[in-house]
């Protein structure tokens, strides 16, 4: 037997077979570019960013000649949101967290509802990268569609309802949206009434895992999959990210090292209100039940896309044409030592602590002499230490962080991930299995939490849940691993499969 998992990013999307022990099969990758239709702006074309989904899937099914597929899952980016019909009529573009249109409404919400009191139900406070602000440009800007759409689903949730599921959204996804109770672990009526938006627009929720339909026999045959496969909801990217690489336990951080440059570190227990706001820090639900995530974020992987397309496109166009990955060829022109160049990665609206949507970034220290090499180590040096100064404030809201575990494309670089132990003086890992999203998804969607519902028979959901609960209370969470679960006449037995560490760089090492 083997599980799908896939994975939708802002500028791309992955699917990848897994076997149920979590060794990868085989992978495909399509990029798209992101909408620019006007200043600040900035959106994904619905349509064909679904064709690309699909496109995926066909390619890494057709790689793929061993057991079936026998359920999927999906991870995806948070606070964009696609409107379609129930007849599955995609309606129009998704717009993305960094796009600035919703922010004339901040002003406005937050005088009916304080960041205290929105965090006490939220875990978040205002900002604009979150769903509401742009549903609300939606429903004035461009009522017709507003009204058409029935339903506005976060990625994971808008891919698996194409695919042939009922609608359905994660906690961890809708809680991007700032409409979601995350003690209730539903939407909220009264942040629903603040922000005038519609329950009924709105998804079910269910915990990631949840078997919420199987893909249609018409798009089954379209995508080269055996008929009646299992469609578990996923989760959000970091979340899966997680979950992927082992990180599903206190004192661990995820570092995920795509588009977004974003530390995602777990803890078990809501800190307290007052220290999290002032560090612009959320709380939200991990994937693993129980479980609580903050996301440290910033645009590193796109500051580093735009160097890529700014400084060596002619590069990048042979590098394809060669079969040669352009990134590590720039990277390993990076000079030794810090660089001469002070880069402030701020190319984009930055994330925590303080949320500035009309930020600029700075190049400082540029000579006659200076390389591209040393451009590009000052724009990663810039990235990390921006994660390096919330990092410094986490212990001052009772959350603690001993290792990194490094995942995404730019984890495959062995000088970026010593650049990152080296700034922030901890041991940052990399789990031998680097594709952590789609992995993640797998192992909390189209595994359920561990390989369950995939090999448990319809109805028995609950029972196999509770089985594990119970296992996991009496022997704990292997960390770093992949749950290979068994469900026998003994009930549920786990037994963790070691996610080798390939890599382990401390400060210097």
């Amino acid at each position: 037997m083997t599980l799908l998992g896939i994975d939708i990013g802002t500028t791309g999307c992955k699917s990848a077979v897994f076997s149920e022990t979590g060794d990868l099969l085989a992978v495909a990758y399509e990029e798209y570019d992101i909408q620019r239709p006007q200043p600040g702006w900035a959106e994904l074309d619905s349509l064909e960013v679904w064709e690309k989904v699909k496109l995926t899937i066909r390619r890494a099914a057709a790689q793929h000649h061993g057991e079936p597929v026998r359920a999927l899952a999906i991870s995806s980016m948070g606070e964009a949101v696609v409107p379609v019909t129930r007849s599955r009529q995609i309606l129009g573009p998704s717009i993305l967290n960094f796009d600035v249109r919703g922010a004339r409404y901040l002003d406005a919400l937050g005088q009916v509802l304080s960041d205290a009191e929105l965090y006490r139900i939220n875990g978040n406070t205002l900002g604009n990268h979150y769903s509401l602000p742009k549903l609300k440009w939606l429903k004035e800007n461009q009522a017709d569609q507003y009204d058409r759409a029935d339903l506005f689903l976060h990625w994971a949730g808008f891919v698996s309802f194409m695919l042939g599921a009922e609608p359905a959204l994660d906690y961890a996804l809708a809680n991007r949206s700032l409409l979601f109770d995350v003690d209730r672990e539903d939407w909220s009526d009264g942040l629903l009434a603040w922000g005038e938006i519609e329950r009924s627009k709105l998804p079910p929720l269910c915990q990631a895992g949840t078997p919420v339909g199987v893909v249609s026999r018409e798009l089954a045959d379209e995508l080269g999959l055996p008929p009646g496969v299992l469609i578990a909801m996923g989760t959000h990217d970091q979340c899966a990210n997680s979950v992927g690489c082992g990180a599903i336990s206190a004192g661990r951080a995820m570092y995920g090292m795509g588009t977004f440059v974003c530390l995602t570190p777990v803890f078990e227990q809501r800190p307290d209100p007052a220290s999290m706001i002032h560090q612009g820090l959320n709380t939200e639900h991990h994937a693993v039940p129980g479980s609580y995530v903050s996301f440290v974020f910033n645009h590193g992987g796109s500051v580093l896309k735009w160097y890529r397309d700014t400084f060596a496109a002619l590069d990048r166009k042979l590098a394809q044409q060669e079969g040669r990955d352009i990134y590590a060829e720039l990277i390993a022109e990076m000079p030794p030592g810090l660089s001469s160049v002070l880069a402030l990665p701020h190319f984009a609206p930055t994330g925590p602590p303080e949320f500035v949507d009309d930020s600029a970034g700075v190049l400082v220290g540029l000579k006659l002499e200076t390389q591209r090499g040393d451009i590009l180590k000052g724009l990663l040096e810039g990235i990390t230490f921006y994660e390096r100064e919330v990092l410094d404030a986490l212990p001052g809201a009772g959350i603690t962080v001993d290792t990194c575990r490094a995942v995404g494309g730019g984890s495959k670089s062995d000088a970026w991930i010593q650049l990152t132990a080296d700034i922030f003086g901890i041991p940052v890992v990399r789990p031998a299995v680097t594709e952590a999203g789609a992995l993640g998804a797998k192992l909390t969607g189209a595994g359920g939490r561990g390989s369950v519902f995939a090999l448990t028979r319809p109805g028995e959901e609950d029972v196999v849940l509770e089985a594990m609960q119970r296992t996991i209370a009496r022997e704990g969470m292997v960390g770093a691993c992949a749950w290979h679960a068994h469900v026998d006449h003994e009930g549920l037995r786990l037994q963790p499969e070691s996610i080798a560490e390939e890599t382990v760089c401390s400060a210097s090492c």
